[in-house]
């Protein structure tokens, strides 16, 4: 499965680095075209003569090298990689990629990359749980890159907890599953809409509503991750998200995102509507802010256009639509309305009964239904691994 792939290692300066010799090694077994780039600090650590050895390629650490001082490519070696592995990653490297500062090769080669990143960090258990530390590995997952889950255990410092670098072998497993599972969707289109629609009252006040965008953002990183060409139409939300396959469109209203979504349903195979889209608008729109008034105001209410209903009735039988419903009471019941009444494959039941689970949380709990009524409950997961199993469903109903 790895034979002809390209493989760069970026190592930092951590105890751990001296591991990264037995998962070069694994690499080089499984057929894997393996370059390494390490930062100074990691010198100290792991020899590169040894991973020269092993990877049986020059290992870079400079941006330039030998004694005529050749300039090493950091594009052309961000460009090369087919996956580029930043194990062991330390509390420093992880903050400069999350604020883009480049002070050596292996962030010039981060910066430049255009593959899959992968990261596995390793640091005392105190730095790891500091939030700044976790407010970094949010900001690095949200540009895309995925991230191997320290380990509980004996730390370099004697302490024990969570901090430990996965094993070689545990990355090279999540490598591996990755190349398993990257191009499951490689060709198909895949138009998702997320986060709320702003209806204006005037030019200063509106109608919304909480959602925070995060369930159809991480759709997004997730079925691009697996190779489909996304495009996310997104209401008005903080997210970031980048990845060479995802297409952001920002719009507002109901209404522009209804124009966007028609503007691009039938070209995808894969339609999911994650949007908290707002029923109503208000009749009329002030063009200049409404002054306080000494009686109560009246706003009239007009019905939007129900996006789901009107791509049901759009949809082709070789396409696969996708809705979400939230609801706080006769909860399967009104979701199996909602998937027959706008000819959904299948609905997302999200339930406020948790208290760790609706609008702005990183976890939610889901059931999936389906046409004939199977219902396959999950337990409370992140939001990221909740997208996991959503596209999971679709695959297995397109057989792809």
């Amino acid at each position: 499965m790895l034979e002809g792939k390209k493989i760069l290692l970026g190592i930092s300066g951590s105890i751990a680095a001296y591991k990264i010799a037995a998962l070069t090694r694994l690499f080089v077994k499984a057929g894997a075209e393996v370059k390494v780039v390490m930062s100074e600090s990691a010198k100290a650590f792991v020899s590169p003569l040894t991973l020269s050895t092993l990877s049986k390629n020059p290992v870079y650490s400079n941006f330039t090298e030998g004694n005529q001082g050749e300039w090493v490519n950091h594009v052309e070696l961000g460009l090369w990689a087919d996956y580029f592995i930043i194990a062991p990653l330390s509390a420093s490297t992880l903050s400069k990629m999350a604020h883009g500062n480049c002070d050596n090769l292996l962030l010039a080669c981060y910066l430049s990359a255009r593959c899959s990143v992968i990261v596995a960090p390793a640091m005392d258990l105190d730095m790891f749980a500091h939030a700044a530390t976790q407010q970094n590995l949010k900001t690095i997952a949200g540009y895309g890159n995925l991230i191997i889950e320290p380990k509980h255990g004996e730390l370099a410092s004697g302490l024990v907890g969570v901090g430990r670098m996965a094993e070689p072998e545990e990355i090279f497993d999540f490598v591996l599953n990755q190349v398993q599972h990257q191009a499951v969707f490689k060709g198909k289109k895949v138009l998702i809409t997320a986060g709320p629609t702003y209806e204006a009252i005037d030019p200063v006040r509106f109608i919304g509503n909480h959602s925070s965008g995060k369930m159809g953002f991480a759709l997004a990183q997730v079925f691009a991750n697996m190779g489909a060409e996304v495009t996310l139409i997104a209401g008005p939300c903080n997210l970031s998200l980048e990845h060479n396959l995802i297409t952001r469109i920002n719009v507002l209203s109901a209404e522009s995102m209804l124009a966007e979504v028609i503007n691009h349903y039938s070209k995808a195979d894969i339609i999911i509507m994650a949007a908290a889209v707002a029923d109503y608008t208000p009749a009329t729109k002030s063009s200049v802010k409404i002054k306080k008034q000494a009686d109560d105001m009246k706003i009239e209410l007009v019905q939007t256009k129900d996006i789901l209903k009107e791509i049901g009735q759009l949809k082709t039988d070789k396409q696969i639509l996708v809705g979400f419903a939230l609801e706080t009471d006769n909860e399967v019941a009104n979701a199996l309305k909602k998937l027959k009444a706008k000819n959904l494959d299948f609905i997302v039941l999200n339930s406020l009964r948790n208290a760790q689970t609706g609008f702005g949380f990183d976890t939610n709990q889901i059931q999936i239904i389906e046409k004939n009524g199977a219902i396959t409950p999950f337990d409370l997961k992140l939001k990221e691994d909740v997208a996991k199993d959503i596209a999971h469903k679709i695959r297995e109903m397109s057989h792809v």
